[in-house]
């Protein structure tokens, strides 16, 4: 047990290391671009950043009509970081873990959003924001009338089932964004791995389409993680 855990600490440290390189990657383009921002014609890099802001922006003004100095960083946080995640799946699949093996870890995977550790853990987080918006939004009075008079209204009887159905509904945000994420990303590494047991030669046309249509589901699933937080927290900040 004490070894399975410093191998564990092993691959969660190499993970980080990993992480690290590429969120610094990602900040530092976003510093560059916001040092370098021009209110005149702007510069193409300058033009994809602005384009992606708005789109975040957009996407939360769409879907939350409460206050969104917090909830746009947020959204444009998740994103990101979702989808730096999700990049990793386009490394080829057993470089780092021969890479690792060299070091004496014998085990590595390194897509976070391939480890149901990583994806309840931002989903665990999305779900202590949607309860501080519900107070926040709501204020304790409403967020106590929500759950024992919805669905079902103020009949005494009914007030444990409505209790009960939102319990339910509240658990199920964070498993429903964790087990998606985890579940598309999980099947995609499987068939990287796959490919990889065929001969050399025979790698290229599979891994090269595989992969072609993977760079279509790593931003995809990025979004829809995001989306739904928006609407998760727009949902707990709204009466209903």
């Amino acid at each position: 047990l004490l070894g399975a855990r410093l191998v564990n600490a092993y691959i969660w440290n190499v993970l980080i290391v990993t992480l690290s390189f590429a969120a610094s990657g990602f900040m530092d383009v976003y510093a560059k671009v916001s040092k370098q921002s021009t209110a005149g014609v702007p510069g193409k890099m300058q033009n994809f950043v602005e384009v992606l802001v708005e789109f975040v922006d957009n996407s939360v003004k769409d879907a939350f009509h409460g206050p969104r100095g917090f909830v746009a960083p947020l959204a444009l946080t998740v994103f990101f970081w979702v989808f730096l995640w999700n990049l990793l799946d386009l490394i080829p699949v057993d470089l780092f873990p021969w890479l690792a093996s060299k070091m004496g870890i014998e085990y590595l995977r390194i897509v976070p959003s391939a480890d149901p550790n990583a994806t309840f853990g931002l989903s665990l987080s999305v779900l202590a924001l949607i309860i501080i918006y519900s107070f926040k939004g709501k204020g304790a009075g409403g967020f106590l009338k929500e759950l024992l008079f919805h669905p079902f209204g103020k009949f005494p009887l009914l007030v444990p089932f409505n209790i009960l159905l939102n319990i339910i509904e509240m658990i199920a945000k964070p498993v429903s964004l964790a087990l998606r994420l985890f579940g598309n990303l999980y099947a995609a590494e499987m068939i990287f791995i796959l490919i990889a047991m065929l001969p050399f030669w025979a790698q290229w046309i599979p891994g090269t389409a595989w992969a072609i249509f993977h760079i279509l589901v790593i931003p995809l699933q990025a979004f829809i993680f995001m989306t739904l937080t928006i609407v998760y927290l727009s949902l707990a900040y709204e009466e209903h």
